[in-house]
């Protein structure tokens, strides 16, 4: 998502959307799809996201790519993503906050929308 220059603060409002039931696509697994804005571009023509999920507290971006530059995932693909949430997913608190540590993950937490 740096390399597609979307503001946290974009991430983070759409991850609140999704808290709230408003995701694109559930592609199971614990794997969502959303739509997010990009440059000012709007949802319809920006980024979609995926986004592994426990349906709860956990809303960890996964992958992310530009509308223009692929259409979806392929089924190997959402198979590798499929298997990383569930690896997430699975995290404790002290395996997620030394990956955060570590600059593995980002924590949105206490971004303003």
């Amino acid at each position: 998502m740096r390399k597609n220059k979307i503001a946290h603060q974009e991430l983070f409002s759409a991850a609140a959307e999704m808290a709230q039931g408003l995701i694109d696509a559930d592609l199971g697994g614990h794997v969502v799809k959303k739509r997010v804005a990009v440059g000012g571009r709007g949802r319809r023509s920006g980024a979609r996201t995926i986004v592994a999920t426990n349906f709860g507290n956990k809303w960890i971006y996964i992958f992310g790519f530009e509308k223009n530059e692929r259409s979806n995932i392929d089924t190997s693909e959402l198979k590798a993503l499929q298997e990383l949430a569930k690896t997430l997913l699975e995290m404790n608190v002290d395996k997620t906050s030394a990956a955060i540590l570590h600059g593995e993950l980002i924590d949105l937490d206490g971004v303003k929308t």
